[in-house]
């Protein structure tokens, strides 16, 4: 007999018994449900609620059961709906009447509402601390490779040189971001729905402020009706999660052009790629791709939550029973994307010659020379002007501008001198961009320790138990 089955006079059907369960899924939120249910009993026996005898039999119910699911030796039934109701039904068959009065000055509402919130919080820090992980990754290889010159690309032009150091870093600060942004969402989720009851709190005299201490929230939740509709901090945590899944996909389209034949910047070890079943020389970045198309899994996730929310009315609407599956699928997706995507990256080898080689074609010095005319006394437009003669006459002749005598130069402009070359070597043009920020070997250098920083930093943070 179902919990609620009071006011019905007849059973379920089978159909809607199964449409209406969410066993299946939320079964998970079993440690926040015992956790909220412990923390619940022993307020309402010091407010006085229900007696101290029976608040220590429902703890000691609670505990045995969280041994038993632990243990593997629980079978859940979608006859009781949902995990809250589960739990209860298990409670009540163990210690009787006392496990009845559990749920005193509570509801369902609130329950799932403290549940999940407590689910969201215990999972920010394991994807922080993936992240940090990958930037520590990133920190490591832009060490080996801050004079390795590539191209940088605009467009998937090549534009101008840089390090591959330089490259990985932005990368790099893009998960600094993306940690902030899940500290941030980790900060505001951190109040307590719980004794918001229904939608309009209890008549019993609770201490809603004990709860929240007793489970490591900042405060309860200053309206009860926000207290059970809200569902922001799912939200954002999956927009977060979407921005990071972006700055993964975007890497990984880097990841995959540059171990193509036609780059060939990097080739991924053995362990981390695979292999064709019928093309023998085939050796693909299925990681990287993978990555890439799970991406758009979690904007579904983060669709579908928004679109199942965007027209509720307050307070709890059973459409809320949508929000978990999306939230607990890009969890998955992210904490199965980061350490694998992480992995791949430590064990690559880099191919500077080739990077080199690219630099070298393309004319991405071209903006140096302009700079160098410009310093000479000439107009940057003109010296626009001037480089852009230059590039078309050496690609009629299949050279570098490197590669253009002196006399080629000064027959365009007599403020070419013999320092032009020097000007114009990629290694120069490269480490002289040292303003904050740029590739420079002193400026990735101050950026590598900048990440550094901020893993060591964050590390702190993201361990903190909540």
């Amino acid at each position: 007999m179902k919990l609620w089955s009071g006011r019905f006079g007849k059973e379920t059907n089978t159909l809607v018994n199964d449409f209406n369960a969410s066993i299946h899924f939320d079964q998970r939120l079993y440690r926040e449900d015992i956790a909220g249910s412990l923390a619940h009993a022993e307020m309402l026996a010091s407010c006085g609620v229900i007696s101290p005898k029976d608040a220590a039999s429902i703890a000691e119910g609670l505990k045995s059961i969280l041994a038993d699911i632990e243990a593997g030796t629980v079978a859940f039934t979608p006859d009781n709906e949902d995990i809250h109701m589960n739990v209860e039904a298990l409670l009540t068959a163990r210690i009787g009447d006392a496990g009845k009065r559990l749920h005193t000055a509570r509801s369902r509402n609130d329950q799932v509402a403290l549940d999940f919130r407590m689910y969201v919080r215990r999972e920010i820090p394991t994807i922080i601390a993936e992240i940090l992980n990958l930037q520590s990754v990133l920190a490591r290889q832009a060490a080996k490779h801050q004079t390795t010159v590539m191209p940088g690309y605009t467009h998937l032009q090549r534009a101008q040189p840089i390090s591959f150091a330089h490259h990985l870093l932005a990368y790099a600060a893009m998960l600094s971001r993306d940690v902030t942004r899940l500290e941030d969402c980790d900060k505001r989720l951190n109040e307590c729905p719980l004794g918001s009851g229904a939608l309009a709190g209890t008549t019993y005299p609770i201490d809603r402020w004990q709860t929240a201490k007793a489970l490591d929230f900042d405060a309860p939740m200053g309206n009860s009706l926000d207290g059970v509709s809200d569902r922001d901090y799912a939200l954002e945590l999956l927009s977060a999660l979407s921005v990071l899944m972006m700055h993964l996909s975007r890497f990984s389209e880097e990841v995959i052009l540059w171990c193509s034949w036609e780059f060939k910047f990097i080739e991924l070890d053995d362990a981390y790629s695979t292999g064709s079943s019928i093309m023998p020389q085939k050796k693909n970045p299925d990681v990287a791709e993978l990555v890439r198309g799970k991406t758009g899994r979690v904007y579904g996730d983060l669709m579908g939550l928004l679109t199942a929310m965007k027209g509720l009315p307050l307070a709890y609407n059973k459409d809320m029973q949508e929000d978990k599956e999306p939230v607990f699928d890009a969890v998955d997706t992210v904490e199965l994307c980061l350490p694998v995507f992480a992995a791949m990256l430590d064990t690559m080898t880099v191919r500077p010659e080739n990077m080199r080689a690219a630099a070298g074609r393309g004319f991405i010095n071209a903006t140096d020379c302009a700079d160098y005319l410009t310093k000479q006394g000439m107009p940057f437009r003109d010296a626009y002007t001037v480089t852009g003669k230059l590039v078309s006459r050496c690609t009629e002749k299949g050279i570098t501008l490197e590669e253009l005598t002196l006399e080629e130069l000064k027959a365009v402009s007599p403020l070419f001198e013999e320092d032009v070359y020097d000007a114009l070597n990629l290694e120069n043009c490269m480490s002289r961009r040292s303003c904050y920020g740029g590739p420079a070997p002193e400026e990735t250098a101050r950026q590598i320790q900048a990440v550094e920083a901020f893993v060591k930093a964050h590390s702190v943070t993201s361990a903190t138990p909540q």
